[in-house]
């Protein structure tokens, strides 16, 4: 389903990409974001080149080019919407397309990362460079539970839709605020009766 893929990208496969220790992965992959973002704004051929290399690389590993397009596309309005902001500033198109394909290529990037390594590895690989057990904690928990409240959100909207008759835009929108303002109580009573029970079997943050 196109909501697995987005929340669990990772690809299973044999490729010496996929082989590779998670720590090497992550190292290229943070060495690529920083050499983007160090990039003069107009240094189109070098830009041209990372996106070649970053496809030369997905082609490698054999993973599937059409799934990783589908969730760089998902993410590409919240990039817009940033760069968005740089058209009100003096010489802004320049700084427009610079932001757009600088975030579209480290977006790229991090996609092509997790489409060949799993989550639990990269999270292996910052408990050994000592990251904050919390920050680590916080990341492996929300990772899990992001299933459970998209699989609460689709019952809650299967529910509501079973017990609305009325047709037209305004009471879908209705209906969607109701779920949503739900759900929002929902997953912090959720949190609370985790962090309870983590609590009562000796977690400490």
């Amino acid at each position: 389903m196109l909501r697995d893929r987005f929340l669990s990208p990772y690809q299973h496969g044999t490729s010496a990409i996929h082989r590779l220790p998670a720590g090497v992965k992550l190292a290229v992959a943070v060495g690529f974001i920083l050499l983007i973002v160090l990039l003069p704004r107009t240094a189109w051929p070098a830009y041209a080149v990372i996106a070649t290399v970053l496809l030369a690389l997905a082609i490698a590993a054999r993973a599937g080019l059409r799934p990783m397009l589908v969730r760089l596309l998902l993410l590409e309005p919240f990039v817009l919407g940033i760069a968005l902001l740089a058209l009100l500033r003096p010489g802004g198109v320049t700084l427009f397309l610079s932001m757009l394909t600088k975030s579209t290529l480290c977006l790229a990037c991090m996609i092509l990362l997790t489409a060949t390594t799993r989550f639990s590895d990269l999270l292996g690989v910052l408990w050994r460079m000592r990251v904050p057990a919390l920050l680590v904690t916080t990341l492996a928990l929300m990772h899990r539970y992001l299933f459970v409240l998209v699989e609460e959100m689709e019952r809650m909207r299967r529910a509501r839709r079973s017990r609305t008759f009325a047709s037209g835009r305004a009471p879908a929108w209705r209906n969607s605020a109701q779920v949503a303002g739900q759900l929002f109580l929902r997953t912090s009573e959720r949190a609370e009766r985790v962090y309870l029970a983590m609590c009562a079997r000796g977690w400490k943050a």
